[in-house]
């Protein structure tokens, strides 16, 4: 299992970020951002791939520790959010990398504050999403998010029928490591027999939206023309194609031909970060950005 983190609280607008760290003090920084539903803990297994490096990653508002903070939500406030930790570390400026939601928080945040977040670092996420000729955004995120947002209003009786229902996830083939255990965890608030995971379903359905565009998306897309992106081949529930096709790849690649885009093998939407493999990867392509 990964070094747990040194976790604090950070005041923003409305409330307190909750955040964590891993790393030395001193050591180069990273901002990392999570998914749509996740929380820092996703995390943890790139932490372990990075020695030497501070890793700082928040709980986004409506999730994780930072659940309580209010809206409005969308990518802008998040990357607000994001310059206020800043503020209050005493950190001018840091490579940042975003997963899946967290890539279109990154996105957005380096595209407002680029003094900043001056190397970005897309993981499965930050380039709008298709949506299917004559399907709603509803329709679509019925499909997609489905799942991962349905979790948010169910309840488990203990601990152990939570981690139950992780293995039978098909991102993870029936088997959790240490690290996702942990995650899975740390998800859950309230009392057993009715334990319930801590993403708050405003926060998500009013985040989801902007997966498929939006104002503050495509400006950024406009000025940010510089990047990495890593995809996974396989979705959320291990299916194939993943959230970005062939066709959209090549597609993005016309557009932003500035723009590095990259397949990791043998990955899907979760194990591109919470496996030794992904974070592998992204570790790869993080060290030339903060010169380790």
């Amino acid at each position: 299992m990964s070094e747990l983190p040194h976790e604090s609280d950070i005041p923003v607008r409305g409330g307190t970020l909750h955040v964590g760290q891993w790393g030395p003090a001193s050591g180069p920084v990273v901002v990392a951002v999570h998914g749509i539903t996740a929380s820092h803990r996703a995390w943890a297994t790139l932490a372990t791939a990075l020695p030497g490096v501070r890793l700082i990653a928040p709980d986004l508002r409506g999730r994780g520790r930072s659940n309580a903070l209010p809206g409005p939500f969308g990518m802008t406030q998040h990357a607000e959010d994001l310059v206020a930790m800043m503020d209050a570390l005493g950190i001018t400026s840091a490579p940042i990398v975003g997963h899946s939601m967290g890539g279109f928080v990154a996105l957005v945040a380096s595209q407002l504050s680029p003094d900043r977040f001056p190397s970005l670092l897309l993981v499965d996420g930050g380039l709008p999403l298709d949506l299917p000729a004559g399907a709603s955004i509803d329709t679509v995120l019925a499909a997609t998010l489905g799942p991962a947002a349905a979790r948010l209003s169910m309840t488990f009786a203990s601990e152990d029928a939570y981690l139950e229902f992780w293995r039978q996830h098909p991102a993870f083939g029936g088997s959790l490591s240490d690290d996702v255990v942990q995650y899975a965890l740390y998800d859950l608030q309230g009392v057993a027999p009715a334990l319930h995971p801590e993403s708050s379903i405003d926060a998500v359905s009013f985040d989801s939206a902007e997966l498929y565009g939006g104002e503050a998306v495509e400006t950024a897309l406009d000025e940010v023309r510089e990047f990495t992106l890593l995809t996974a081949p396989r979705g959320l529930l291990d299916q194939t194609p993943g959230i970005y096709d062939g066709r959209a790849v090549e597609r993005w690649r016309r557009q932003l031909p500035l723009a590095t885009i990259v397949e990791v093998p043998d990955v899907n939407h979760y194990t591109i970060v919470m496996s030794a493999a992904g974070a592998d990867v992204i570790a790869a392509r993080i060290r030339p950005l903060i010169g380790a």
